[in-house]
Order: C-alpha cells, then sequence, then structure tokens
C-alpha cells in the first residue's frame, strides 16, 4: 500500500468520525439557543465540502509553484495577524481577539500562519541543499517564529503559538539541527514558557486547574472535571452514538476542544483507540513520505505538516486526559471549525501530492490499468522531483552607436592563429594523445660516425664473416 492510500484513509476515517460526533456533541446545545439542533453539524458539514475543494486544488498544486508564492503568503499573513488587533476589524471571543468577521463566518488567520512557516520554511531550508550550516539552518526561520510569537501572543492565543513551535521543531528536526543547539533551544523555550505563564492570572489559573482540579470544580477546574466524569462513564464500550450526558451543556465547548472526551463517552475506550490509531498511520504515512522523497522541499514540508498535525491531535488529547495543562487547540479534522478544517484538508491534499510524486507511487500509477474513468483522475506525475522554475536571464544589451567600448582590466587570451586549431578531432578540451615510442632494432648496428650518410650494414652482409 502507497502512502498516498494511507493518508486517504486515515484522514477520510477521522473527517467522517468528526462530522458525525460534531452533530452528536453540538445538538443539544444549539437548541438550547432557540436554534436548530442539526444547524451546526451541517455548517460543519459544508465546510467539509470547501474542505475537500481546497484538497482537490492542493492535490493538483506544482511543488514548484507552492515554493514560489511561499514568501508572498508569508508577508500576507503578517499583515493579517496586525489588522487582527486592530479594534473594529478584530472579533474578540473568550477573550482573545484571534478572529476576523467574514459575513457569513469567522476567519481565524493563526491557523494559516501554520500552514504559511511550514511551507516557507521548507522553501528556504531546501534552497541551500543538505549543506545546512547552523546559520542558515537558524536564519531567517527562527527571527520570523519570534515576530509572528509576539504578534500571537498580543491577541493573546496561546494555543496557536504552541502550535506554531510544533511546525518550527520539524522544521529544524529534517534540517539536521545538532543535539546541543536542541538542549539550548529547549531550555531556551521552558524558560519562555514559565514567563508567560507567571505573568498572565488566566494562564496560571490554567496550570493550577491541571495541577489541583479539584481544588476549585467549579471554576477552574470544572472543564476538566467534566472530560474526566465523560471518559470514565464511557467504559470499554461507551454509552452509545447520541446518548451522552455531558453535551446537555455540563460540558463547555464539548464540540471543538473537548470532543474527544464526547467520544469517549459515546464510543469508550475502543473508539478512543481507533481514533489514536489512525493519527498513528497519519504520522507513519507523513514520515515515510518524508523519506521516500527525491525532492528536498518535499520531506522538509512533509515533516513539517506531519508534526504539526500529529503534535496538536497529541496536545488536545493529553489536556482532556488531564496530561497536560488546557491550551485550547483543537482535535484536527474531528473538531468544530470552518477555518481550522479547511486548512486541514487542504494540508491533507499537499501530502496526497507529495505521495503521488515519490518515485515507487510514480511506477505503480505508470503500470496501473486506465479505465474508462481515467480522463477524470489526476494525471500522473512525470518526476519524481518536480523543481522550481529558474528564473530567465536578463538578454544582454547591445551597446549604444558612438559608445565607448569598456576596457577589459584582465583580457580572456585566445590561442594564436599560427597553430591549427584542431577542429577535426571533435573535442575542445582535450589533446589528441602523444605518438607511441619506438622500440629500437636490435638486429641493425649502429652507423659509424664517419658513416652516417651511408646504409648500415648488416652483420650477416659482411664479406669474410659468416654466422
Amino acid at each position: 500500500m502507497t502512502s498516498c492510500h494511507l493518508v486517504i484513509g486515515a484522514a477520510g476515517l477521522l473527517l467522517a468520525i468528526g462530522l458525525v460526533m460534531v452533530f452528536s456533541a453540538s445538538s443539544i446545545e444549539a437548541a438550547l439557543a432557540d436554534q436548530p439542533a442539526w444547524r451546526p453539524g451541517v455548517d460543519q458539514l459544508l465546510f467539509a465540502a470547501l474542505g475537500l475543494v481546497a484538497l482537490g486544488v492542493a492535490v493538483r498544486l506544482p511543488a514548484g509553484l507552492v515554493r514560489r508564492w511561499s514568501p508572498i503568503a508569508l508577508i500576507a499573513v503578517v499583515v493579517l495577524l496586525v489588522a487582527v488587533l486592530v479594534p473594529g476589524i478584530g472579533v474578540e471571543y473568550n477573550g482573545s481577539r484571534a478572529w476576523i468577521s467574514l459575513g457569513f463566518t469567522d476567519f481565524q488567520p493563526s491557523e494559516l500562519s501554520k500552514l504559511v512557516v511550514s511551507l516557507w520554511g521548507a522553501h528556504v531550508l531546501a534552497v541551500h541543499g543538505r549543506h545546512l550550516t547552523v546559520k542558515t539552518l537558524l536564519l531567517p526561520l527562527v527571527p520570523v517564529f519570534v515576530l509572528l510569537c509576539g504578534l500571537l501572543m498580543l491577541e493573546p492565543d496561546f494555543g496557536a503559538v504552541i502550535s506554531l513551535l510544533l511546525v518550527v521543531m520539524g522544521l529544524l528536526y529534517a534540517g539536521g539541527l545538532p543535539g546541543r543547539l536542541w538542549a539550548i533551544g529547549g531550555a531556551t523555550v521552558a524558560t519562555l514558557v514559565v514567563l508567560m505563564v507567571t505573568t498572565s492570572e488566566y494562564r496560571m489559573a490554567r496550570v493550577t486547574a491541571f495541577l489541583h482540579p479539584f481544588d476549585d470544580p467549579t471554576d477552574t477546574g470544572f472543564q476538566a472535571i467534566r472530560g474526566f466524569y465523560a471518559l470514565a462513564t464511557g467504559g470499554l464500550w461507551g454509552v452509545g452514538l447520541g446518548n451522552s450526558a455531558m453535551k446537555w451543556n455540563l460540558l463547555p465547548e464539548a464540540e471543538s476542544d473537548y470532543i474527544f472526551a464526547i467520544i469517549g463517552e459515546e464510543l469508550g475506550f475502543l473508539g478512543c483507540l481507533v481514533v489514536i490509531t489512525l493519527y498513528a498511520v497519519l504520522a507513519y504515512a507523513g514520515f515515510r513520505i518524508a523519506r521516500r522523497s527525491a525532492d528536498r522541499f518535499v520531506s522538509l514540508a512533509s515533516v513539517a505538516i506531519t508534526v504539526w498535525l500529529v503534535g496538536q491531535a497529541a496536545l488536545n488529547m493529553g489536556y482532556v486526559v488531564g496530561l497536560l495543562p488546557v491550551t485550547g487547540v483543537t482535535l484536527p479534522l474531528v473538531s468544530a471549525g470552518g477555518t481550522s478544517l479547511v486548512l486541514t484538508l487542504f494540508i491533507v491534499g499537499l501530502l496526497i501530492r507529495f505521495a503521488r510524486s515519490e518515485p515507487e507511487a510514480i511506477e505503480h500509477l505508470r503500470r496501473a490499468p486506465r479505465g474508462r474513468l481515467a480522463r477524470w483522475s489526476l494525471p500522473v506525475p512525470a518526476h519524481a522531483v518536480d523543481p522550481v522554475r529558474p528564473r530567465k536571464a536578463r538578454p544582454e544589451r547591445s551597446p549604444r552607436p558612438g559608445a565607448r567600448r569598456p576596457v577589459d582590466a584582465h583580457p580572456v587570451r585566445r590561442p594564436s592563429t599560427d597553430v591549427p586549431r584542431p577542429a577535426d578531432r571533435r573535442s575542445t578540451d582535450r589533446r589528441a594523445p602523444a605518438p607511441a615510442a619506438r622500440r629500437p632494432d636490435r638486429d641493425r648496428v649502429p652507423a659509424r660516425p664517419a658513416d652516417r650518410d651511408r646504409t648500415p650494414v648488416r652483420p650477416a652482409d659482411r664479406p669474410g664473416r659468416s654466422r
């Protein structure tokens, strides 16, 4: 089975599970808000359809086109992150100004920043090839990461900072960052996290609730405790699809941040195990694409995207079960959310595009029989490497009439015209081999100095002598 099949199968099953669970987890809350119970689920279904269109576009995108437009996309992301901080443009929700209202939905620029940084960072590192130094590995990737983190903390959106950190870690890991720099970077990041937590009462309350959730069961520990109850109620087999008790407005953000708890309650431990297995298959397929690809950019981008998706899923499931503090990151392909779902499906499309460019996948596609629907299928990639289109060289300008020709300080030495040029050898750099030395004839007797002009006489021809 190729990596393309693994990505399609794992992502498709996660999307199907997510749509069903969003219908189940959001119906009661919508009914309590005097809305149709099916409204949130239908909205998620429409976003999934839009995301599938984005997936189809991503599958047909050449890698070279993605590389060329990644710097422009990075500039656009910075502009959007600055615009979301402006009152009147950014929409505030739960104490965070992280959305831009589009009328029919809200757009979150922080989700777009993860995608753009993963592609732009892979492009920057791929320019240097496999001859990366510490300087070219860290510059300009780390300064751009610091800039984006500063803009995200002004919203504030701590979960987006963590996801962006996962992207940069994936790029540095694929680029080959030395181990000592990993230790220094880990210590630096840990220090910054401690400073951010201690300087914010909201983040400190979340950490305190993670360590001691039952000390304040009605405020800071309320959401975590309800999530524990949901998982404990589900047991091994679950209470059945649609029979959750915590979705009756007892668990906040049941359809987004804590949808994994609803999965554990309705589908049980086995349902949670299926979700974890699908993410593990997605991780295996992503790293397999990176290992088999012949394109450096594809390898780097595949690692960054895989670490981001699977790492974010691990963070979400980790804080639901109580192993990590609540960061607010969603479960990719499963949680409710328009911007997140569309961009995640676009990323899955990029992984499929990269998987179809593997040398083994190209050979498999060429050997596969072409049926009646062949004209509707995707074209077989021509090469395993899709390089960036080289820039066109500027034509040399002809000198103006009457202008002086510049004098070259170091003129090129041309061969003399007295020596015949080797036009018959079909080569300009090679020289004709020297003639082999002729072996002397041992039977000949060298002529005397006075008889140079005479023909030498062999010993057998001299009179009076015989052999």
